[in-house]
């Protein structure tokens, strides 16, 4: 259960991160808020490897491209979801991003050669179903004003769905640096000249919301990635529905906002839909999504005996 331990954690940190992004956007643009974000987490790990040198392992990597394309996938993931939530509450924003199991599931199929079990296929069109009944009241009224809201929603998910895939694709690749450092480097680089370009001084409580944004991305994205470490990307894709739960939380507490009744049927549906594909992943005599992924296990334990863990 290690890995959808550590995809639990991850998708709470998301949640958090997401809530602080919506209450940043009331004031500054995404470019702003992104700038800081990414020089946070280059910042922190570079002053890990100063402190203790070696931390999270090398920064090479045998696999660039991949590297590569999973930063602009995190980029983009992070911009999209951001302007989502200027547009939409919390809770509607994620459920269009409920959408991500099944694009992950067809993606593991394509690209990784996993073969989900049929019943897991199944459970994801379900909860599909449930992300329907749960926008049912925006898709009727024509989508007048959360059209664009759930347009980039929609672009974000796709984001995510791919770096959900690649990050299975660099399970073998020991340490948490590289993981950290390239998206990180790639964001901050891209951000830099609008972010100073649109630059607005912000309060003490605005700029510490910024930095903390960095560290808890940072933490996210190590869980998220020693969840690939441990289990199929078809197993661990149903998880991602634990944000349901930090989502209206976050939309009750900080923004008074309240989910309507056909919202909470969707939610139900799409919980159902989570649990009932983990216990059909875990009945005996399943073939395995992917064959190697016991290896997972030992990857973990070799990182952390060479100290290139987090």
């Amino acid at each position: 259960m290690k890995g959808p331990a550590y995809m639990l954690a991850g998708i709470g940190l998301f949640g958090l991160l997401d809530a602080i992004s919506k209450l940043l956007s009331a004031e500054h643009l995404v470019w702003q808020v992104l700038l800081v974000r990414f020089a946070t987490i280059l910042a922190v790990v570079l002053a890990l490897r100063a402190v203790r040198p070696g931390w999270g392992g090398v920064l090479t990597t045998r696999h660039p491209r991949i590297h590569l394309a999973r930063a602009c996938a995190m980029l983009g993931s992070a911009t999209f979801f951001f302007l989502t939530f200027t547009h939409l509450p919390l809770v509607e924003g994620y459920l269009v991003f409920f959408t991500s199991p099944f694009f992950v599931l067809g993606l593991a199929a394509l690209a990784l050669g996993e073969t989900p079990r049929r019943s897991a296929w199944g459970w994801a069109v379900l909860g599909f179903a449930g992300v329907a009944i749960g926008l049912a009241p925006g898709l009727a009224a024509g989508l007048s004003g959360a059209a664009v809201g759930y347009l980039w929603a929609l672009c974000g998910t796709l984001c995510y769905s791919l770096v959900f895939v690649l990050n299975r694709r660099l399970r073998h690749e020991a340490g948490m640096a590289r993981v950290l450092f390239w998206p990180a480097l790639l964001g901050f680089l891209v951000m830099l000249p609008p972010g100073l370009l649109h630059w607005r001084t912000p309060d003490a409580p605005a700029l510490a919301l910024m930095l903390a944004n960095g560290v808890i991305v940072g933490a996210a994205t190590a869980c998220l990635a020693e969840a690939f470490r441990h289990a199929s990307a078809a197993r661990l894709a149903p998880f991602g529905y634990s944000g349901l739960v930090w989502s209206v939380s976050f939309d009750l507490l900080l923004f008074g906002t309240l989910p309507g009744w056909t919202m909470l049927a969707g939610a139900a549906v799409v919980v159902v839909a989570c649990v009932m594909s983990e216990r059909s992943a875990q009945k005996p005599g399943g073939k395995s999504c992917d064959p190697s992924a016991r290896s997972g296990s030992r990857v973990a334990e070799s990182t952390a005996e060479s100290g290139s863990g987090p």
